[in-house]
């Protein structure tokens, strides 16, 4: 079988997300980050303190995405910044990204929406946010938002073990994840998914089981990284501390596992991300070279292509 007939409807090897766009709507969405100034409850004391042992949200968050400023300024200087790059993007999401998006008041979360939504060439939002701060009434108001807007709810999960969530400092559990993500997909929202690879204390069996454990939720789109440890953060004191607890993937290790979960993983889920990106003045170490994830992307693409494989591929094989 040189040449399958994938289900995505198109050539790549995987469900691939600007493929999804394309198809979709006919055009590239950009998205345009906003840091609208949330927090989270493991950092404010309503759960815990410190955040996930893991998090900088500096390591990610754009330039022009400053808290200081309006919704609407950080729109308009993120369509400028990403037009220099993405020319002949025309449309964009606005991408409710650092801590937690949905943790606040109902009308606070209309009036920022709202403005994001009234911009020109705006044409719908992505939410990040966590299991635990979706309650219903947010979820019912961002349904309502769907029926005439692109919007999806992007949910950090970053594991499906609760020794982890607990190590990492997480403040919810799985099983909170997985009512999160059911209570959202019953409303006709959205949801998209984030996982992290190579958190200390789960071993590569694991990782690879999770596969299974999320392809059986009702999840639209799914992102991956790799553990990255970034400076000034908890986690990186105890990896300074005691490195021989981690197990940071390789470039090369990363890509045989990667490859493997793919073949894995339901094949109706489009693929954000597979690597992470953190500017190397963040890290601790930079294991991969700093490689880029458009680099890394095309590794994956020959891998796949010399394997005869893609997405799905075993996809509940027993």
């Amino acid at each position: 079988m040189n040449n399958p007939t994938f289900p995505w409807g198109h050539a790549r090897r995987y469900n691939s997300y600007s493929e999804y766009f394309k198809l979709s709507f006919g055009e590239r969405l950009q998205k345009v980050a906003v840091d609208a100034g949330f927090t989270c409850p493991n950092r404010d004391g309503s759960k815990g303190r410190g955040g996930c042992t893991y998090c900088d949200n500096d390591s990610f968050n754009p330039s022009y995405c400053q808290p200081e400023k309006s919704v609407t300024l950080q729109i308009e200087e993120g369509i400028e910044f990403h037009s220099r790059r993405y020319k002949r993007a025309k449309s964009f999401l606005a991408y409710f990204q650092p801590y937690s998006n949905t943790y606040a008041s109902l009308d606070r979360l209309k009036s920022l929406y709202g403005e994001a939504l009234k911009y020109p060439g705006i044409v719908g939002l992505v939410i990040g946010s966590r299991p635990d701060c979706v309650n219903d009434e947010i979820l019912d108001y961002i349904a309502e938002l769907s029926r005439s807007y692109y919007v999806i709810l992007e949910l950090g999960l970053e594991s499906c073990y609760d020794k982890t969530l607990q190590k990492i400092n997480r403040g919810h559990s799985w099983a909170e994840s997985e009512d999160a993500i059911n209570r959202a997909a019953s409303r006709g929202i959205k949801v998209g998914a984030h996982m992290i690879f190579g958190l200390p204390g789960e071993s590569c069996e694991e990782m690879l089981a999770e596969a299974e454990i999320i392809s059986a939720l009702p999840l639209d789109n799914i992102k991956f990284h790799q553990l990255q440890i970034i400076r000034k953060t908890k986690m990186a004191a105890e990896y300074l501390d005691h490195p021989e607890l981690f197990n940071l993937f390789t470039m090369e290790d990363y890509l045989v596992f990667i490859v493997t979960f793919l073949e894995k993983l339901n094949p109706a889920f489009v693929v954000e991300r597979f690597a992470g990106e953190v500017p190397p003045r963040f890290l601790v170490s930079a294991p991969w070279s700093n490689l880029r994830n458009d680099a890394f992307n095309r590794l994956l693409e020959k891998r796949l292509e010399e394997l005869n494989t893609w997405q799905g591929r075993l996809f509940n094989v027993s």
